[in-house]
């Protein structure tokens, strides 16, 4: 017998076990069964399991057990990444702990401490996506720095270089002075800072008066002293006579050029820039226009540093101060803001400053503001890389999942910069590129293929320096379809699984991630990585606000499995996936999906109590009565709808059509009609319950992608199939039903008529044990004899005492409904007052009326849906929608009594 309360601790670890121990997440590529292939976005070898991970793998193991199922050879590839800042960053703070460094160490010392920390806690994550149920191909688990991978990496570094699409430049980087390295966009996150503008004089060359001076606003005075120009908008009336002439660059005295640029906005600051290449992407663009030189002023720790500028230093009485300048040389560069600021002021040049709150990007693990830095970076030329890539979303190659991702993805990719690649980092993929005695790279892929290029080249042995930096992670992930798959050999596998069948990943690495996948995988494979990329939202908090240490909303998917189970939190997260939205999730949410596992458990318990179990010897297309017929067509719907909505990736959908028909048809109604016929026994005793064995079978299939562990456990239990063979078990299909339309005409009236009852008896306030007639009145012949064939039923779950025919006028005091054709009308006046019961409906209809009301009118204040928090504005329409479906509810009740 099934225990009496579902307990998910007591089978998840076992059933995982079990799973994993006998293949079932394995693929063969032996098999001439169809393939289907997921490629696992890699979390990071330092990761735990959070929020983000829960959803976006749960959605992938419900798509891949739902293949499997259907019979494909399914191969959902897992492995981590290596995470180069991140690893890095966890180890050195180990090592600070010892009071040791990664420099203290040395390179090749703090490499293999990495490596053996990754081989002692860098399966975290890996162990706790098994606690989620996912249902990874784990002995294919693939490591970004495993050899193989390397391979790859290095291969791909040399051709493209090759190629001329991988070159050296110095250009402009993000740059994080803690990290002292380059940092991709991704790892950057801009902050909201009360900051000021400071608004200073720049003496023009030659001018007098009212015109001595060009005023330039600006957020970073300690950047100035790399100024090479003032820009104004060559539009801008106030200085078109300025432009061509020169201004005195405040403290360094260099005459810098007044030019006309777009860039500068008239409706800004003073509508009046400094243009500090070195230190300002947008500068940076507005140098590479004009031709202009670049000096830096911050080093890499970002400190003010001179050597660049100091030959540009030229005395100027009142403006300049070389002595001054000597002392900011070595100064942290906010230090070094306050005296420059103070400086300025000094010699009357800061003309003033004012508040002015601003975003300004960090490093987001780092947590200090990043810089934009002029250094010397390995680059790829992502712009000739991507045509291919858009071509093939263009061509529908590849499709994304809402379609409107694709507009996202053409803007960055049309929008395309140079991709800096390298990281001043000692964890990773290091750079197989060596310097000769006089600079000249040798790019190869081992030491000894670049010693035997340097060889040639310079006629003898010449002893080379490897390039110091490694790759940016996003590099040897972008190449993760195919060389997980043994590329560059050619495996069976590479030729089976590629192009694989579906991405699923979030919408904020599109660019980062996906699009650069699909540069590799066109460029090296020839073929797009995947024929369809699904975008899931974000996890927020019950409240519509991303979570956030800050806030204290943090949700941990680990305490939610272990207070709910890891199947409520994986249906709780498919019931809310919805096309183009983010997911709300707390844990109400997660306890009420608890109640429909328990549901099911408490069904599949009434079954066995009641001796129903599998009959291989039921035909359904021969079943004769008309519940067995409904329930069954009632199936068949449900197979439908939910395999409609998996192919489709409407997660929502396949969630809602499964509980519809397990909560409300088979469990609601159909087990509480049933009863009856099981109490009787005799042939309709049988054929129920091998209907209900039939459609338990059909539900635990159609559940098992979303709940694994209960629906395997039961399966097992119920006898079904041996222990977990669930997972294998085929996808169901529909059956042939005899009669199914008629069946589904009465039994649908049926529910209907009760459930009109239930809501008038619960609107008026009826005592749940007092029994109540009901007239039909205006009825056909054929309502009258349904009503009659399941008088039992209806008396019984409607709370009847008897059901009768009305011919003339409807009596005094009752409260009524339609159903179809008919007219249902229970006489109350001798069980209720109906007066009053008129009048408190009235009242609430009253309150509620004024709530929706006072909502419209927050939700048509334009200031306040501008202003407001997206998730506060999104509550109150939430709130209008309730209260609107409310009021819609009270006035349906007061039209009731007559």
């Amino acid at each position: 017998m099934l225990e009496k309360t579902y307990d998910p601790a007591a089978i998840e670890g076992r059933l995982y076990a079990e799973w994993e121990e006998s293949g079932a997440f394995a693929a063969r590529p032996e098999s001439v069964a169809r393939p289907f292939t997921i490629m696992v976005p890699p979390p990071n070898v330092t990761g735990i399991l959070h929020m983000g991970h829960a959803l976006t793998f749960t959605l992938q193991d419900t798509l891949i057990r739902w293949r499997r199922m259907e019979g494909r050879d399914a191969l959902w590839q897992p492995g981590t990444d290596h995470a180069g800042i991140a690893t890095q960053m966890v180890v050195e703070r180990r090592l600070a702990e010892e009071g040791s460094s990664r420099r203290a160490l040395g390179r090749k010392a703090f490499v293999e401490r990495v490596w053996r920390w990754r081989e002692e806690s860098g399966g975290t994550i890996t162990r706790q996506l098994r606690r989620l149920g996912a249902s990874l191909d784990w002995p294919r688990e693939r490591f970004t720095m495993d050899p193989g991978l390397s391979e790859a990496v290095r291969l791909v570094f040399v051709a493209l270089h090759h190629e001329g699409l991988i070159y050296r430049a110095r250009r402009l980087v993000n740059w994080d002075p803690k990290f002292q390295s380059a940092i991709s966009d991704l790892e950057v996150e801009s902050r909201a800072i009360k900051g000021t503008l400071w608004h200073i004089r720049y003496p023009v060359v030659g001018a007098e008066g009212a015109g001595a001076f060009i005023t330039v606003a600006t957020t970073r005075p300690e950047t100035m002293l790399g100024d090479i120009a003032v820009a104004v908008h060559p539009e801008d009336e106030r200085y078109r006579a300025l432009i061509g002439r020169e201004a005195i660059l405040p403290l360094v005295g260099r005459r810098i050029p007044i030019i006309a640029d777009p860039y500068s906005d008239p409706e800004k600051g003073t509508g009046a820039v400094k243009i500090t290449p070195a230190h300002d992407f947008n500068d940076f663009k507005v140098g590479e226009r004009h031709g202009l030189p670049m000096p830096s002023v911050l080093d890499r720790e970002a400190k003010i540093q001179l050597d660049e500028i100091r030959e540009s230093v030229s005395p100027a009485p009142g403006i300049a101060d070389p002595a001054f300048l000597e002392t900011l040389a070595g100064q942290d560069r906010f230090a070094a803001r306050e005296a420059i600021v103070q400086r300025l002021e000094e010699l009357g040049l800061l003309a003033k400053s004012e508040p002015h709150p601003h975003q300004v990007p960090h490093g987001d693990r780092s947590g200090v503001p990043i810089e934009p830095l002029l250094t010397w970076q390995w680059f790829c030329n992502a712009v000739e890389l991507a045509k291919p890539a858009v071509a093939a979303v263009e061509s529908g190659q590849t499709q994304f999942v809402p379609r409107q991702w694709e507009n996202t993805f053409f803007a960055w990719m049309r929008n395309l910069e140079p991709w800096c690649i390298s990281r001043q980092l000692w964890w990773g993929h290091r750079i197989p590129a060596w310097y000769g005695p006089d600079g000249t790279i040798f790019v190869a892929g081992t030491a000894e293929e670049a010693a035997a290029a340097a060889e040639r080249h310079y006629g003898s042995k010449t002893e080379l320096r490897q390039d110091e930096d490694v790759l940016d992670t996003w590099f040897s992930s972008a190449l993760w379809p195919f060389s997980t798959l043994g590329w560059p050999k050619k495996t069976p596998e590479l030729a089976r699984y590629y192009p694989t069948d579906v991405l699923v990943t979030g919408f904020d690495i599109i660019f980062f991630w996906v699009a650069r996948m699909m540069m590799m995988g066109h460029h090296f494979m020839r073929d797009v990585p995947f024929r369809t990329v699904y975008i899931h939202g974000l996890v927020r908090d019950q409240h519509g606000q991303k979570m956030a240490k800050s806030k204290g909303n943090i949700i941990d998917p680990l305490e939610l499995i272990e207070t709910y189970g890891a199947d409520a939190l994986r249906f709780a997260i498919v019931q809310l996936t919805g096309p183009g939205r983010d997911i709300k999730l707390g844990p109400a949410r997660v306890e009420t999906a608890r109640s429909f596992v328990t549901k099911i458990w408490n069904a599949a318990r009434f079954c066995e109590m009641n001796a129903i179990r599998p009959d291989l010897d039921f035909r359904p297309e021969e079943a004769r009565l008309p519940l067995c017929r409904w329930v069954l067509d009632g199936a068949n719907r449900a197979i439908g709808e939910a395999t409609a909505a998996l192919e489709a990736f409407r997660f929502d959908e396949y969630a809602s059509a499964c509980y519809h028909f397990a909560w409300h048809l088979f469990c609601d109604w159909f087990l509480e009609f049933a009863k009856p016929e099981l109490a009787a026994g005799g042939a309709g005793a049988v054929e129920v319950r091998a209907a209900a064995a039939h459609v338990l079978g059909t539900l635990l299939r159609l559940l098992h992608p979303a709940i694994p562990f209960a629906t395997e456990a039961l399966w097992d239990r119920l006898g079904y199939g041996p222990a977990a063979s669930l997972i294998r078990t085929a996808w169901p299909a529909p059956v042939s039903v005899t009669g199914s339309d008629s069946a589904r005409a009465e039994l649908d009236w049926v529910v209907r008529l009760i459930s009109e009852v239930r809501t008038v008896r619960a609107e008026m306030n009826v005592p749940p044990a007092t029994l109540t007639p009901i007239l039909l009145k205006d009825a056909l012949p054929e309502t009258h004899a349904r009503a009659e064939r399941w008088r039992e039923a209806i008396g019984r779950l409607a709370r009847v005492s008897q059901i009768s025919p009305l011919a003339g006028a409807p009596p005094r005091g009752v409260a009524q409904a339609i159903v179809d054709e008919a007219t249902v009308i229970l006489p109350l006046a001798e069980i209720v007052d109906l007066a009053q019961e008129r009048a408190r409906l009235d009242r609430e209809r009253g309150k509620v009326g004024r709530e929706a009301d006072r909502l419209k009118q927050k939700l048509a204040d334009a200031t306040f849906v501008s202003r407001a928090p997206e998730e506060v504005v999104e509550e109150n329409r939430e709130r209008l929608a309730a209260a609107e479906a409310e009021l819609a509810r009270l006035e349906a009740a007061l039209r009731r009594i007559a």
